[in-house]
């Protein structure tokens, strides 16, 4: 743990600017909450529409929303798929606040997202798992906000550095 209570993985992300710090509102996450719902709905109806390709696209985003909340609610914003994914080992598994294996699955989709958009390369197998995980990926994003009571921002390391809704 670095100077100020941010772990040195984190404050490397800051200063490569790939995360920010942020004062983004309950809106903000409610906003991102809704977009994985939605995307988790379409992935669903991709599968039985026998869309593997598209399941597996909107699987993904669901759990992205979803980890966005996550990371708003802890007063910052990403700049990059992998420093969200970065940012949410660093500020929830490693605090036992969420599971390792909930990331991996986020990384695992993430995997298969970029496959399935830049390769063509997908199965209704991949489909359906993602769309698994990131049902169980959502509910437990969910579920630790409403536990955690909303946003979660810590002023001392905010300060001056802080955003406003972007």
């Amino acid at each position: 743990m670095a100077r100020g209570g941010v772990s040195t993985t984190l404050r490397r992300l800051l200063e490569q600017r790939k995360l920010l710090r942020a004062r983004l509102g309950d809106e903000a996450i409610k906003t991102e909450l809704e977009g994985a719902a939605y995307d988790l709905q379409r992935a669903k109806t991709s599968l039985e529409e026998a869309d593997f390709k598209w399941a597996t696209v909107k699987a993904y985003y669901s759990m992205f929303h979803a980890g966005r909340a996550l990371l708003y609610s802890s007063g910052y914003r990403e700049r990059s798929h992998a420093a969200l994914l970065t940012a949410l080992r660093e500020l929830y598994a490693k605090s036992g606040r969420l599971d390792e294996a909930a990331l991996d699955d986020f990384e695992n989709a993430m995997s298969l997202r970029e496959e399935a958009d830049y390769a063509m390369t997908f199965s209704e197998e991949g489909a359906v798992r993602v769309t698994r995980d990131a049902e169980r990926f959502v509910e437990v994003a969910r579920d630790l906000l409403e536990k955690e009571g909303g946003p979660r921002h810590d002023e001392r390391e905010l300060g001056s550095k802080g955003c406003g809704n972007a």
